[in-house]
């Protein structure tokens, strides 16, 4: 191959690229929309408050009602002499936007069914906070009927809210202070980049292909270059182009938030609640209360001596080894991207347009689909055996390995996974520009796995 003609193919293709409207338009559309979502998700978060709700109870058990007890959003109203059927047809009429059933009491059972009637769907919310209220009225009235004086206290006093803290040790059996939760969100937020760029700018590939077969512009440049030099050429290309405009995302996205951040003020982001923020990150209720922001961390005390949510956050993101898991992310970025983009491009010389191309697309989406499934089981146990055999298959290890690092991963890993993942893409490669140089000029007939098969013999 001439490197030379490759640096022109590959100068021509990033040139043409980020000239092109679509490209511009996506460069500065996507951080606009990053930065407005997060301004406008923080100031629904602060601003937004919950719509006052008159509730319309009639409780046949008569255990329940005194602990449904009114507040700031729903406020309770006993109804409990009038008939279910009748108050139904009048929950409008008389302001009330729910009307809340309790069954007569099971003796046997000990306990009571709820009934929730409204004219539209009252929400989980409100459906749990009910549920936890009656819950709390049967345990009362069971705790009664063991004739035990103080029972209800003494259960009370038993219970145990257990404050779990991690601490990792070193080689010298130093210990730092980590938290699972935040490892799983950075994890998460990395392997997804991998699989979204991966997907995206392979298919770009596969397009640019498709379209310059389509147009028979490629019969005019093999005729000044060799198909895998143009193949290779494109491939490159199309990299630059996605490591420039991920490159301008990152800077587009900070500028723009810290502008409107600094224009607006950003005294709303103390108002913001944290439960709320990591509960729609995904962080379990388990985790958020390890960090002190679960329900039951806003009643129990920190002891003397125990760490603070602040000295949890910080020690954990100190303790991530940064320049490994940044390095790591772009060489398996760009590892990842010519791997799979190798492969789009020959899917792209063997058809004429996109259509005839799902068929050919499958083997290569079962493994990023697998990889990305392994990705949320990497969360639970980043040791196990399918996660770790998925960080090392090069199919998969681009997104599963990211997902593994801020957990801790032995060096000896991570270097056998790189290596691994440079053998099958040099491999791959070959196995691609032969099929590319014999497809890329086929012309009227819809390939198969039997033509690719029998390009890649051809000599």
């Amino acid at each position: 191959m001439n490197f030379s003609i490759i640096k022109t193919i590959i100068g021509r293709e990033y040139t043409t690229r980020v000239k092109k409207k679509s490209f511009l338009l996506t460069t500065f559309l996507v951080p606009v929309l990053i930065g407005a979502v997060a301004v406008i998700m923080g100031l629904i978060m602060a601003k937004t408050e919950d719509r006052a709700q008159n509730v319309a109870v009639i409780d046949q058990s008569g255990i329940a009602m005194p602990f449904l007890v009114s507040g700031d959003i729903y406020q309770f109203t006993d109804r409990s002499g009038e008939s279910p059927e009748e108050m139904k047809t009048k929950i409008e009429a008389e302001g009330y936007s729910s009307l809340v059933v309790i069954s007569p009491l099971d003796t046997v059972a000990k306990t009571v069914s709820v009934q929730i009637f409204s004219p539209k769907p009252s929400g989980v919310e409100f459906s749990g906070a009910v549920g936890r209220m009656v819950e709390d009225a049967v345990e009362d009235y069971r705790i009664g009927t063991y004739n035990i004086a103080n029972l209800g206290q003494i259960m009370q006093d038993v219970k145990a809210n257990v404050k779990v803290t991690e601490y990792t040790l070193d080689e010298e059996g130093g210990e730092t202070i980590s938290e699972s939760g935040i490892y799983m969100m950075l994890s998460m937020i990395l392997g997804l980049f991998i699989f979204m760029f991966v997907t995206m700018f392979s298919a770009m590939v596969m397009s640019s292909v498709i379209e310059e077969k389509a147009s028979r512009v490629v019969e005019v440049l093999i005729s000044s270059a060799e198909a895998t030099e143009l193949m290779f050429g494109k491939i490159i290309g199309v990299a630059l182009v996605a490591l420039t405009q991920f490159f301008l995302w990152i800077v587009l996205t900070g500028v723009i938030v810290g502008v409107v951040g600094g224009v607006a003020g950003l005294d709303f982001l103390k108002e913001q609640d944290p439960q709320q923020v990591m509960q729609m990150s995904g962080m379990s209720t388990d985790q958020m209360e390890a960090l002190g922001l679960g329900a039951a961390a806003d009643t129990t005390a920190v002891a003397p001596g125990e760490p603070g949510t602040m000295d949890v956050l910080t020690s954990t993101l100190s303790h991530v080894p940064w320049v490994t898991l940044i390095v790591s992310f772009f060489i398996y970025f760009i590892l990842g991207y010519l791997l799979y983009a190798s492969f789009f491009a020959a899917i792209g010389s063997a058809v004429e347009n996109e259509a005839d191309s799902s068929q050919l697309q499958i083997p290569l989406t079962i493994p990023l689909m697998l990889g990305y499934m392994i990705l949320f089981m990497a969360f639970r146990n980043p040791d196990s055996s399918v996660v770790v055999w998925g960080s090392m298959i090069p199919f998969t290890s681009p997104i599963v390995m990211l997902a593994r690092i801020p957990f801790g991963v032995p060096m000896w890993q991570l270097i056998l996974s790189i290596v691994l993942l440079l053998v099958t893409f040099l491999a791959s490669a070959w196995v691609s520009a032969k099929i590319y140089k014999a497809g890329i000029l086929v012309f009227g007939k819809k390939a198969t796995f039997k033509d690719l098969w029998k390009w890649l013999k051809m000599k």
